[in-house]
C-alpha cells in the first residue's frame, strides 16, 4: 500500500504529544503544494503611498472559486494515500427521553448494508474516548439515556460512494432506525458553570473599590444542591467568598427596597437559540496507515494545535499502535462553529475502524443543523435603580441563565464572557451579576460570534432605552451621563486599557441626521406610507476582546534582496488574518510580507513549553515554572475572540521590531555615516526615534532615502539581525521580559526570542547564546519540538537542558527576567474594549406585523486600521448576522428544534440582501488618537449593537416593547392587537 513518507527534517520537527509524533502541515507548506495543482496565495499587492492592500492574498483565489477547503479534498488528491475514498454517516438519536436500546438497518438490504459498524462497545473495548473536554460517550451505549438530542449512537462505514448514498437516503429522516426503551425523562445534570461578579465602588469610579472581583475575588458557589448552586452565607467571616455575598445581599436588600428618589426597573429578557451557519458545514477526511502506525487527518479548524493534542491524546490513550500523527489543517470559515468542534475526532474513529482505507465523513446540511455548534440561549433578568434627579444609574442586579445544550464546550466561559458584558458601556456603582450555563437535551453549544455578549448587551441598550422613556430622557442624552469614561471601573473592578472612545462615538450619533430628525421623519413617512409605521433606534456597545491567556508565535525575516518573510502560528478562517498580518510587517519593515505561511505550529527556532492551566494556576506555580526561560503559560491561541487585529499583530510587529531595531536601523546608521567625517549623517542628529517610512524609503531626519533591498543587503553584509522569532502572552496585558542582545539588555513585551544573524553559522549561533533552562517536564505541552528531537537536530552533545537550542543560523536568547501578568488579573475578566454604535431606521407595517430595515448607520472605534477594507466587510457582515438575530433567526431548542434532523434552510431565515439595507447602510470608522494606536480586534461587536438598535427602532414606530428576541410579524401583531 502506498504510504506518505516524511523527510529525515520532517521527522526531527515534529512534536511529541502524549508519545505520538505529530507533524501539522498547514495551508501554504510544501506538504499542501505537493497535492494542489494551482497556488492559492497570490503575492502582497500593496500601494506604497497609502500603505494599503489591493486584495487579500487569497483574494483571486475567492473570487475565482478556487478556493481549497477541507470538503473539497478527496483521498485521490493525496499523495501516497490510497485512491480508494470510503464514506461514513452518523446515525443519531433523536429523543432524550428515553432509553437507547440499539439500532435496526433492516431498511437497507444486502447491496446496501455497511462495510463496517462501530459502536459504543468497539469504542469501551479498544480504549478510544474523548477528551474530558468533550465529555463522556463519544457513541452511546446501549442502555443509557442520550444526553442531547442528536447524540452518536453508532457509525456506518461504506467503501464506495454509490452504496454510502443510497444507504443515506434509505436511512435518513427516518424514525424507526434507532431504539428506545424505558421512558426516564430527560438527564438532570448540574450546571456546566456559575459565575458571580459583586462589586461595590468608591466615592467615584476613580477611587478604590471597597469589593469587587480583581480588588478581593469572584464569589463561587459553596455547593451545588438540586442541581442549583448554592452561595456562600454572606455573614461576612473574613473570607472572601462570604464578603462578597455580604455586599451582594446588601445591595439587592436596597434594590428591592429603594430610596424614594430612585426609578426602579425589573425586566426579563430572551435571547434564542441560532444556528452558526458555516460556509463550509463539519467535516474530516482521515486515513489510518497500520502499516506504517501513522494517523493521517485533513479538517478544518480554527484550533489546529487543539485539534493534533486531543487527536494524540486519543491515540495514545487506545490499543492501537499508532505512532504518528500527520494533520493538515485546512481553510475554512468559522466565526466560532469550528472551535473545539468534535467532528475531526468522529473523523479519527472512523479511520481506525475502516481497514486500513481512507474515510471522509461531511455533514450535510440537515446533519449540520443537527450537529453544529449553537448560539446560546439566554434568559435574563435585570434590575436597575437610577437616580430620578441626576438620572445617574445607582445600582444594577442581573441574573442569567444560558442554555449551554448536550455537552459542555465552552459554555462556562460564554457564561462568564455574557456576565462580564452587561454592563456594556456603562459606569455601575454597584452590581451583583450572576451567571449560570446549564446543561440541557439541547444540541451544543460554543463559542459563536458574539460569545454571550451579544445575549447580554443586547438586553441592557433595550433596558437604557426604557429607562430613558421612563425618565423622559433623550436615549443618547440618557447613555452620556452613565457612560464610563477612561480611568474608571468596569463591573470587575479593573481600569480597561486606554482611551475609552464611546461618549465620543455617543456624541457623534447625538447629531447624525437620523436622529436630530427622526420625529419629523416618523410623520413624513407615516404621511406618505398609509398603514405603515417608522422608527429611529439606536444602541450602542462595547465588546471586549480576547480571552485572558493569549499567545502567539510569530517569525519575520528579511532576505538579502529585501524579500520579507512571515511566520505565525494564528489561523486564517476567512477574516483575512492572513493578509492583515503581512501588512502589520510594513510599520517596521516599510513594506508587507511577502513569504506568508499561517497556522504555524512548528517552531523548532524558539522551542518552548507549557504546562498548567494559565486561568486556574497558583500565583506560587506561575513563580516557580517561569524560572525554565522556555516556559510559557500557553503557547498559541486559536482563530477566536477577534484575536487578530491586536494579538496575532503584536508578536509580528515585535518580531519585525527586533530585525529593524538590531538589523535594518545599525545598517541604516552604516551607510549614512560611510565616508569622509562620518558622511551625510555627521552634520545631524539621527536618532532612531526619527526614523521614517515614506514610500517604502527609510529616511530619518533628512538622511537619504534607503529601500529595504539597500539595507537588507547591508544587515546581510554586516552580519546583523535579519530575522525574528518571538513567542507573546497576555493576561489582560502583556508578558515582558528582559533579553541580553550583544552587549545590550533590552525589555521586550514578549516570553521568548530567537535572532537569526546574517551569516552565523549554527555553531556560532549556539555558541553566542546564553545558556538555556532546565529541561521540559514530561508532562508539559511543547512548541513543535520535544527535548529528545532537539539533542538530534542540535548535536550528540546538546540538548534542551544543556545549551541554546539552533536551527540554522538562529539563536534562542534566553530571558533574564521575565514579568509575567499576576495570576489575580484573571478576575479582571476583560480589559480591551472595542466600541460601536447602531442607527437603524425602520418600517412596520401595521396589518401584517413584518419589519422592513430601511437604513442604517454605524460608528466604530478600532484603533488603527491594517486593512480599511477587512474592516469594511467584517462590518457589513456582522451587522448582517445582528440583523437575523434580531428579526429572523431561530430555532427551537427542543424535540421540534434541529435536534430531530429535519431542519435546513427551507426552515431557517437568513437574512438576504433586499433584507439588510444593502445599498443604504453607512458606517464611520474613529480615526486613531495617534499613529501609533494599536489596532484592535472587531469581529464580534459589529454584530451587536444592530440588535438593540432595531428592537428600539420597533419600539418608536409602535409604542410597544419586546423582550424576546427575534421579534418576530407574530409577535409585532399581537402587541399592536
Amino acid at each position: 500500500m502506498a504510504r506518505m513518507t516524511l523527510s529525515r527534517r520532517q521527522f526531527l520537527k515534529a512534536a511529541s504529544i502524549a508519545g505520538i509524533t505529530t507533524y501539522i502541515a498547514p495551508f501554504g507548506s510544501p506538504a499542501y503544494a505537493a497535492f494542489m495543482e494551482h497556488k492559492l496565495l497570490t503575492p502582497m499587492q500593496w500601494d506604497p503611498a497609502t500603505g494599503l492592500a489591493r486584495y487579500r492574498v487569497d483574494g483571486i483565489a475567492k473570487v475565482t472559486g478556487s478556493k481549497i477547503f477541507a470538503r473539497d479534498i478527496r483521498a485521490r488528491d493525496l499523495p501516497n494515500w490510497p485512491d480508494q475514498q470510503s464514506h461514513a454517516l452518523i446515525l443519531r438519536a433523536t429523543r432524550a427521553d428515553a432509553r437507547y436500546s440499539g439500532f435496526d438497518l433492516s431498511r437497507l438490504d444486502e447491496k446496501t448494508k455497511p462495510d463496517r459498524v462501530v459502536t459504543a462497545e468497539d469504542l469501551a473495548r479498544d480504549g478510544v474516548a474523548f477528551s474530558d473536554f468533550y465529555g463522556e460517550d463519544m457513541l452511546l451505549p446501549a442502555g443509557k439515556t442520550p444526553a442531547y438530542l442528536g447524540h452518536a449512537v453508532a457509525i456506518l462505514i461504506f467503501h464506495d460512494f454509490a452504496r454510502f448514498r443510497l444507504a443515506k437516503d434509505a436511512l435518513q429522516f427516518q424514525d424507526d432506525i434507532v431504539k428506545y426503551g424505558e421512558h426516564t425523562g430527560p438527564l438532570a445534570r448540574d450546571p456546566w458553570g456559575t459565575f458571580r461578579y459583586v462589586r461595590v465602588g468608591g466615592k467615584s469610579g476613580y477611587d478604590e473599590d471597597v469589593f469587587s472581583s480583581l480588588k478581593d475575588a469572584p464569589v463561587f458557589p459553596s455547593q451545588m444542591r438540586k442541581q442549583l448552586p448554592v452561595w456562600p452565607d454572606g455573614k461576612n467571616h473574613g473570607e472572601l467568598g462570604e464578603e462578597g455575598m455580604y455586599h451582594a445581599e446588601q445591595l439587592r436588600g436596597e434594590i428591592s427596597n429603594p430610596p424614594a428618589n430612585w426609578l426602579v426597573l425589573n425586566r426579563r429578557y430572551q435571547s434564542q437559540s441560532v444556528d452558526t451557519a458555516a460556509l463550509e458545514p463539519d467535516n474530516a477526511n482521515c486515513w489510518y496507515d497500520e502499516a506504517n502506525a501513522t494517523m493521517h487527518m485533513v479538517v478544518p479548524t480554527q484550533s489546529p494545535s487543539e485539534v493534533a493534542a486531543t487527536a494524540a491524546g486519543m491515540l495514545a490513550k487506545s490499543s492501537f499502535k499508532a505512532k504518528t500523527l500527520v494533520m493538515h489543517p485546512c481553510y475554512t470559515v468559522g466565526y466560532g462553529s469550528k472551535d473545539h468542534c468534535n467532528m475531526p475526532f468522529y473523523g479519527l474513529v472512523c479511520a481506525l475502524y475502516s481497514d486500513g482505507k481512507p474515510v471522509r465523513i461531511a455533514n450535510d446540511r440537515y446533519e449540520q443543523f443537527q450537529t453544529s455548534l449553537k448560539r446560546h440561549a439566554f434568559d435574563m433578568d435585570y434590575r436597575i435603580g437610577v437616580d430620578r434627579k441626576s438620572g445617574l444609574i445607582q445600582s444594577c442586579v442581573v441574573d442569567m441563565v444560558a442554555n449551554g445544550g448536550g455537552r459542555s464546550n465552552f459554555s462556562p466561559s460564554v457564561a462568564m464572557v455574557g456576565a462580564t458584558a452587561a454592563q456594556s458601556i456603562y459606569y455601575l456603582p454597584k452590581s451583583d451579576i450572576t451567571s449560570r450555563a446549564d446543561a440541557s437535551r439541547a444540541v451544543d453549544c460554543g463559542s459563536a460570534r458574539g460569545y454571550g455578549t451579544l445575549q447580554s448587551m443586547a438586553a441592557t441598550e433595550m433596558l437604557m432605552d426604557e429607562l430613558a422613556h421612563e425618565l423622559d430622557m433623550d436615549p443618547i442624552d440618557f447613555r452620556l451621563k452613565n457612560v464610563l469614561k477612561s480611568g474608571m471601573k468596569n463591573t470587575q473592578g479593573a481600569i480597561p486599557a486606554g482611551q475609552i472612545r464611546a461618549e465620543e462615538i455617543l456624541k457623534k450619533a447625538r447629531n447624525h441626521p437620523v436622529w436630530v430628525n427622526r420625529e419629523r421623519r416618523k410623520a413624513e413617512f407615516e404621511a406618505d406610507h398609509p398603514g405603515k409605521l417608522y422608527g429611529v433606534g439606536f444602541a450602542c456597545v462595547q465588546k471586549d476582546f480576547g480571552t485572558g491567556a493569549e499567545s502567539s508565535f510569530a517569525k519575520v525575516e528579511v532576505s538579502a534582496k529585501g524579500e520579507i518573510l512571515l511566520r505565525h502560528s494564528g489561523t486564517e478562517i476567512g477574516t483575512g488574518m492572513s493578509t492583515s498580518q503581512a501588512l502589520a510587517c510594513a510599520r517596521w519593515l516599510g513594506r508587507p510580507a511577502s513569504n506568508i505561511g499561517v497556522a504555524i505550529t512548528d517552531w523548532p527556532d524558539l522551542p518552548m513549553v507549557s504546562s498548567g492551566d494559565p486561568y486556574l494556576m497558583s500565583q506560587e506555580d506561575q513563580d516557580k515554572l517561569s524560572a525554565n526561560p522556555a516556559w510559557t503559560p500557553a503557547l498559541a491561541s486559536p482563530a477566536s475572540a477577534s484575536n487578530s487585529a491586536f494579538y496575532y499583530t503584536h508578536t509580528t510587529r515585535e518580531a519585525a521590531r527586533l530585525v529593524f531595531m538590531h538589523g535594518l536601523w545599525p545598517a541604516a546608521q552604516a551607510i549614512w555615516t560611510s565616508g569622509l567625517g562620518g558622511g551625510q549623517a555627521a552634520p545631524y542628529v539621527v536618532r532612531r526615534e526619527d526614523a521614517r517610512w515614506e514610500k517604502g524609503m527609510l529616511t530619518a531626519n533628512g538622511m537619504q532615502p534607503l529601500s529595504l533591498e539597500q539595507l537588507a543587503g547591508k544587515a546581510h553584509e554586516m552580519g546583523l539581525v535579519v530575522g525574528a522569532v518571538v513567542h507573546g502572552f497576555n493576561r489582560w496585558q502583556w508578558t515582558e521580559a528582559d533579553f541580553k542582545v550583544g552587549e545590550q539588555t533590552i525589555r521586550v513585551p514578549v516570553d521568548g526570542i530567537a535572532l537569526c544573524f546574517a551569516g552565523a553559522s549554527a555553531t556560532d549561533a549556539a555558541q553566542t547564546g546564553a545558556e538555556a533552562g532546565t529541561p521540559a517536564s514530561p508532562d508539559s505541552t511543547v512548541a513543535r519540538t520535544s527535548a529528545g528531537v532537539a539533542s538530534i537536530d542540535a548535536g550528540p552533545d546538546e540538548s534542551l537542558g544543556t545549551k541554546s537550542v539552533s536551527r540554522g543560523t538562529y539563536k534562542v536568547i534566553n530571558r533574564e527576567v521575565v514579568y509575567y501578568p499576576p495570576v489575580q488579573r484573571n478576575n479582571a475578566a476583560v480589559t480591551y474594549y472595542s466600541a460601536m454604535s447602531a442607527l437603524a431606521e425602520v418600517s412596520v407595517n401595521r396589518g401584517s406585523g413584518e419589519v422592513e430595515l430601511l437604513n442604517h448607520h454605524s460608528i466604530i472605534e478600532c484603533g488603527s486600521l491594517l486593512s480599511p477594507e477587512l474592516v469594511s466587510g467584517q462590518i457589513q457582515g456582522g451587522i448582517a448576522m445582528g440583523i437575523g438575530h434580531a428579526l429572523y433567526e431561530s430555532l427551537p431548542l427542543y424535540e421540534d428544534g434541529p435536534g430531530n434532523g429535519t431542519w435546513n434552510f427551507n426552515r431557517y431565515h437568513l437574512p438576504r440582501a433586499t433584507e439588510v439595507a444593502l445599498w443604504k447602510q453607512t458606517a464611520e470608522v474613529l480615526p486613531p488618537l495617534s499613529e501609533t494606536d494599536p489596532p484592535k480586534g472587531m469581529a464580534e461587536v459589529v454584530m451587536i449593537p444592530i440588535v438593540a438598535a432595531i428592537v428600539t427602532g420597533i419600539t418608536h414606530a409602535t409604542g410597544q416593547r419586546f423582550y424576546s428576541l427575534p421579534v418576530t410579524p407574530e409577535k409585532i401583531q399581537e402587541a399592536l392587537a
